[in-house]
C-alpha cells in the first residue's frame, strides 16, 4: 500500500524466482477512447483507496481504505454494498482498531475478505502488520480471534501490509502480502494460522505492493501494483502460474491498468467475477479528480476482459460500468 518514507522508491530490481524472469505476450489494447479529459465518476463518494471487491450471495461488497488523511492515518474500516455495481450503500464501520484490537490502533489499510467454513475472514493492515478478524456475515461484527498480528511487522523482508487470500477450488486457502517483497503461504484450516517455515518469498520484476490472486479456467493470475502510490505512474501488472505458489511468468507489454489523461495514479486493485458468468470487474483507486494525490484517492470500477488465450486485456479506465445484478441461480452461499 504505502512507503512510510518521504521519497519515492527506487525502481525495483528483478529478484524473483527464476521462472519469474520469463515473459508471455500481453494482450493488445482495444476500444480505447480518444477523449481522456472526461473520466467516469468514482464508484464511491469521497476519499477511499485500496478497494477490495467481492460478491457474496446476490450482493457485491467493497472494502476500502478510508483516505484523505496525511500519512494514511485511518483507524477503522467501513464496508459498502451494492446489488448492481452501480448504486452503492455505505454500511457501518466493521472494524475499529482502537475499539476492537489490543495490538494496533493506527494505519488501517488495504483490507481483503475471504469466506470459508461458513464464516467471513477479514484480512487487513494495521501498524505495518497483517491482522485477521472473523464474522458470521460480510458486514460483521468482526472480532479478532487471535489477539495478535497474523504477520508481525519485520517478520519477513519488506513491509507486512496489503494482505489478500485466495480460497482455491479444493478449499485450500493461500495468504499473500507484502510491499517491497511478495510473500505467500498456505493457511491452516482455521484461516487464522500457518506454518512460518512454509512462507515463500519472491519478487516479480517491477513489483511494489498490493498483490491480488485469482483463478480462471485453471490458470492462476497474480496481479500487483508498480511504482509508489503517490506517483502518477502507479499501475498494475500481472503474471500467471499453474500453481498458487508459483513460479510466476510475467506478462510483457504495458501495464494492464494505468492512468491516462485526467486519470492518474490508477492502481492497488482487486478483481471479482460476477457469479455464474465470465464477467469480471476490477476495483482500484486513482487520484481524486480534480486535485488528488497519493493521500487523496477515490475508488473506481471498470470491466476487465480476457482474450482467447487468457491474457488480460488492457483496462479502459474511461469505460462506464453498467448495472450488473447477480442472478439468483448464480448466487452461492459461503463455503
Amino acid at each position: 500500500m504505502h512507503f512510510l518514507t518521504p521519497a519515492l522508491p527506487l525502481l525495483l530490481g528483478a529478484l524473483a524466482l527464476p521462472a519469474a524472469a520469463q515473459t508471455v505476450p500481453a494482450a493488445s489494447a482495444a476500444g480505447a477512447p480518444a477523449d481522456t479529459l472526461h473520466a467516469p465518476p468514482p464508484a464511491l463518494p469521497g476519499p477511499n483507496a485500496d478497494p477490495h471487491l467481492a460478491a457474496f450471495g446476490r450482493t457485491f461488497y467493497l472494502y476500502p481504505t478510508t483516505d484523505g488523511l496525511e500519512g494514511w492515518g485511518a483507524k477503522s474500516f467501513t464496508a459498502w454494498s451494492s446489488l448492481d455495481l452501480v448504486t452503492w450503500k455505505k454500511e457501518a464501520v466493521i472494524l475499529d482498531l482502537p475499539r476492537d484490537l489490543t495490538w494496533a490502533n493506527r494505519n488501517a489499510w488495504a483490507p481483503a475478505m475471504a469466506t470459508k467454513n461458513g464464516k467471513y475472514y477479514f484480512y487487513y493492515s494495521a501498524a505495518q502488520s497483517v491482522g485477521v478478524a472473523v464474522a458470521a456475515t460480510p458486514l460483521g461484527p468482526f472480532k479478532d480471534p487471535i489477539g495478535k498480528p497474523l504477520v508481525a511487522k519485520d517478520a519477513y523482508h519488506g513491509q507486512a501490509i496489503d494482505p489478500m487470500v485466495l480460497v482455491d477450488d479444493d478449499g485450500s486457502a493461500y495468504l499473500y502480502w507484502g510491499q517491497g517483497q511478495c510473500h505467500v503461504v498456505k493457511l491452516n484450516a482455521d484461516m487464522t494460522s500457518y506454518d512460518p517455515a512454509a512462507v515463500v518469498e519472491f519478487k516479480p520484476t517491477g513489483y511494489n505492493e498490493g498483490p491480488f490472486v485469482f483463478k480462471r479456467r485453471g490458470k492462476y493470475y497474480l496481479m500487483w501494483s508498480e511504482y509508489d502510490t503517490r506517483d502518477p505512474r502507479y499501475s498494475v501488472a500481472y503474471a500467471t502460474s499453474a500453481s498458487p505458489l508459483g513460479p510466476w511468468v510475467k506478462a510483457t507489454g504495458p501495464p494492464v491498468l494505468h492512468g491516462r489523461g485526467v486519470v492518474q495514479g490508477a492502481g492497488h486493485h482487486s478483481v471479482a467475477q460476477v457469479p455464474g458468468t465470465d464477467q469480471w470487474f476490477i476495483a482500484y483507486h486513482r487520484f481524486i479528480i480534480p486535485g488528488g494525490n497519493g493521500y487523496n484517492r477515490e475508488t473506481c470500477l471498470s470491466p476487465m476482459r480476457f482474450d482467447a488465450q487468457g491474457n488480460i486485456l488492457p483496462v479502459n479506465v474511461f469505460e462506464t460500468v453498467k448495472p450488473t445484478p447477480i442472478k439468483s441461480k448464480a448466487a452461492r452461499a459461503p463455503r
